[in-house]
């Protein structure tokens, strides 16, 4: 198969060095070797993490986290009796809106109080705050902190203060920007966080890991509902002798403990400012070439550091029919838009281990075709602006 640059919010290209790990031998998944493995990448991720909670990897994708996350807290509803705890679920985009779904499969809709704000624009802190105020036994609230559906980083501090204000366990998704920007989890406040193996981290798609605190571990052990194979009890007994309840990934497993090595040599600070540096030269190749950023921010809210959401400049004459068929012809792949905004952006991510020759081929490549739809009268613009931020 020819390689394309999948420059899309997971999975992330994944480089030789992880790749070639994963054809190692299998091994005996209950004995030293996989628990020194294990071992060593919890410790790892709890480097990423910033946190000292307990830790755990799943062998399932970022969504398995997000569900173990609600289902070990959230005892499940039965017949029409009011829940122990309610959940406000925070979301201004698509995946936000994914931890009402979880919530409402699993505590009811009398479970949930949704707090929606339209999809890429700033989340308002007095909501939250009302919401908390008003619901009966809100216990939890859930936020995704990078929502990659809209490129807008959400105020996880912020929002984390709240919760700890009303006594609310706070549950943060934290799957595409734990590895690629400043994640410090428990100052945070953030009783369970998440990440995906196929974002930040750049592994294959297969692994979440999830932190939690000793506040989430009391409500945990209380719910006599907690789901079956996402049971962070049977998971913590088991890693209390550094295994997993159930037979692990173990190919995946190879590729963490490598990528976990290869953020180490780079160093977090250095994988944050690379996330960053290359985002900003995607911003301004954008401004650069006429186009303008989707996601409408506030005081509280800030451009995402690992992918950036762009509007279809279909004013310009070219829509997306033709923009990202026209990038995949040329080698690169550029995410559209999800549910009502289908056909109305188009999203380049920039996390992973991908370098800034990679930026730049994905911008000369998004110049080429705007220009050959006469999009823009002029080719580089766009990429000589990146090109200074990034050198």
């Amino acid at each position: 198969m020819e390689e394309e640059l999948l420059m899309i919010p997971g999975p992330v290209p994944v480089i030789p060095r992880i790749r070639e790990t994963m054809a190692r031998p299998m091994i005996f998944h209950r004995g030293d070797e996989f628990a020194q493995i294990l071992r060593e990448s919890v410790e790892g991720l709890k480097n990423v993490f910033q946190t000292k909670n307990d830790l755990f990897v799943l062998s399932g994708s970022g969504t398995c986290a997000m569900e173990a996350a609600v289902g070990n807290l959230l005892t499940r509803a039965m017949g029409a009796r009011a829940p122990e705890l309610t959940v406000v679920t925070v979301a201004n985009g698509k995946f936000g809106e994914r931890f009402t779904e979880i919530a409402e499969r699993y505590g009811g809709p009398q479970a949930v109080t949704p707090l929606h704000f339209e999809w890429g624009t700033g989340i308002e802190l007095e909501r939250i705050k009302a919401a908390l105020e008003s619901t009966p036994n809100a216990g939890i609230v859930t936020m995704v902190h990078n929502e990659t559906s809209v490129g807008i980083l959400n105020p996880a501090r912020a929002v984390g203060k709240l919760a700890k204000q009303y006594g609310a366990l706070f549950v943060l998704d934290c799957i595409t920007s734990i590895g690629g920007d400043e994640v410090p989890v428990d100052e945070f406040g953030a009783d369970i966080a998440i990440v995906g193996s196929q974002k930040c981290l750049g592994v294959p798609p297969g692994l979440a890991a999830l932190s939690v605190s000793e506040q989430a571990w009391e409500q945990i052990r209380a719910n006599p509902s907690r789901p079956y194979y996402q049971d962070l009890v049977s998971h913590k007994k088991s890693m209390d002798k550094d295994q997993t309840p159930y037979t692990p990934a173990l190919p995946l497993f190879y590729a963490l403990h490598e990528a976990l090595k290869i953020i180490a040599e780079e160093g977090m600070p250095n994988r944050i400012a690379r996330h960053r540096t290359m985002s900003k030269a995607v911003r301004a190749a954008i401004t650069e070439n006429g186009l303008t950023m989707f996601p409408k921010l506030n005081e509280v809210s800030q451009y995402s550091n690992t992918v950036t959401a762009v509007n279809m400049p279909v004013d310009k004459g070219i829509s997306d029919s033709e923009l990202r068929p026209g990038m995949r012809k040329r080698g690169v792949v550029v995410a559209g838009g999800q549910g009502d905004l289908k056909g109305k952006i188009f999203r380049i991510a920039s996390m992973g281990n991908i370098t800034s020759a990679d930026i730049l081929k994905t911008l000369e490549v998004l110049e080429e075709v705007l220009y050959e739809k006469k999009a823009i009268t002029r080719k580089g613009n766009g990429v000589a602006a990146a090109r200074e931020i990034l050198t």
